[in-house]
């Protein structure tokens, strides 16, 4: 059982022992007949009759709506859904997941944004001393080259590219783990609308580092062979036939990705408030995300199109500058032979990627947590849980689900 009070998956044992109060008919007086039939005595027919007129005349008050007065036009709305956090406790839409998560944000800066900021700046100086003293220069490549020559240059460009973005990937991707714990517990404590400081969302976080760092590889092995799988066989063909045939296979390789990244987008959320395992995680994630992919999908990709756009915003003035305190000739960028970067170059860069990161790891990590919390709703009518363990009048244990 999950001690986080709302976030138990279906199935799992109450916290108090007791099974939840699930609402039944209630028993006839008499004790005979079956649970929820009509009284055996009924009014003989023909002898109903609407309310009375209530009158009119001096001191008569007025009709009641409803009772032969003015009838109001429509049906009145629904009364507003309980928010005791950043979103309310009801089916969300893309604007209130997106809002939803920059509140929580700015709500909780100093935990979430603090805790970014100190990762990002580890990670990026790790990265800029591997790219300075570690990692290969890349490898040329001849324009003129043609046929098997130019497939094998192509190949060890992609081997160098590889090489050269593998240790940069990982440290991020570490990175991003760390993040991603942290601002997932603070947007569970912000949806019930609880304070929260860093120690103890570290304390309730650290003890899932390890498992969702597990699922992080897991689900990075899975990507990394059906890529091999994909252009595998094309690749050691090594003719033009052989680059036809790993374009294609690329192609069915990325449409595969694609579906399985979406399928266990959830699977992070699921392991650190469920306190599932990762292989359970990633079949809960896949459970969640069944029947609403292509939405799962387009909230997805507005929110990799909208880090695309920021990335660009701030990379773009720090890379020129990046490049004018480098001395490094516009032209060297289209060469064969890549150019080499000196210490400024790396450093403004480098700046420019610790705001990047700073703002995207948890935005994207906060769209993840209550895109799962939205799914659950919608599904499990988890808002009930939520507004129960929020102490929200009305919201007692016998609240019958939806």
């Amino acid at each position: 059982m999950n001690d986080s009070p709302g976030w138990a998956s279906p199935g799992s044992a109450p916290s108090d022992g007791k099974e939840a109060a699930i609402p039944h008919p209630s028993d006839p007086q008499d004790g005979s007949g079956a649970t929820g039939q009509w009284s055996p005595e009924q009014p003989p027919p023909g002898q109903w009759s609407p309310p009375s007129n209530p009158g009119s005349g001096p001191g008569t008050r007025p009709p009641a709506p409803g009772w032969g007065g003015p009838q109001r036009q429509g049906w009145a709305g629904p009364p507003p859904a309980a928010k005791p956090g950043v979103i309310p406790l009801r089916p969300l839409s893309l604007g209130e997941i997106l809002d939803g998560s920059v509140s929580a944000l700015r709500a909780h800066w100093r935990t979430a944004l603090g805790f970014s900021l100190a990762v990002s700046v580890v990670t990026q100086i790790g990265i800029i001393l591997m790219q300075r003293y570690l990692l290969p220069e890349p490898t040329s490549v001849d324009p003129n080259a043609t046929g098997a020559e130019a497939l094998r240059q192509t190949a060890d460009s992609a081997r160098s590219t590889l090489l050269s973005l593998g240790p940069a990937s990982l440290v991020s991707m570490i990175a991003t783990l760390f993040t991603a714990s942290i601002v997932t517990v603070v947007i569970s404590r912000s949806v019930l609308g609880r304070p929260t400081t860093l120690s103890d969302t570290w304390a309730e976080a650290r003890p899932r580092i390890l498992p969702l760092l597990g699922l992080t590889v897991l689900v990075a092995v899975i990507m990394a062979t059906i890529m091999t799988v994909g252009i595998g066989p094309g690749l050691l063909l090594g003719s033009e036939a052989g680059a036809a045939l790993a374009f294609l296979g690329f192609a069915a390789a990325c449409v595969v990705m694609l579906w399985l990244n979406v399928s266990f987008a959830l699977a992070a959320p699921a392991l650190m408030l469920e306190r599932q395992s990762i292989v359970a995680a990633l079949r809960r994630s896949a459970k969640l995300v069944r029947g609403a992919w292509w939405r799962t999908f387009g909230i997805l990709a507005l929110t990799w199109l909208l880090t695309f756009l920021l990335t660009f915003l701030v990379s773009i003035p720090f890379g020129a500058i990046a490049v004018i305190a480098d001395g490094t000739d516009v032209s060297e960028f289209f060469s064969s032979n890549p150019p080499s970067f000196g210490w400024p170059f790396l450093i403004i860069t480098g700046i420019g990627e610790v705001i990047v990161s700073t703002l995207i790891y948890p935005f994207v990590a906060g769209v993840m947590a209550l895109l799962y919390v939205d799914q659950r709703i919608r599904r499990e009518a988890l808002d009930l849980d939520l507004a129960r363990a929020a102490d929200l009048p009305g919201y007692g244990a016998d609240t019958p689900r939806s």
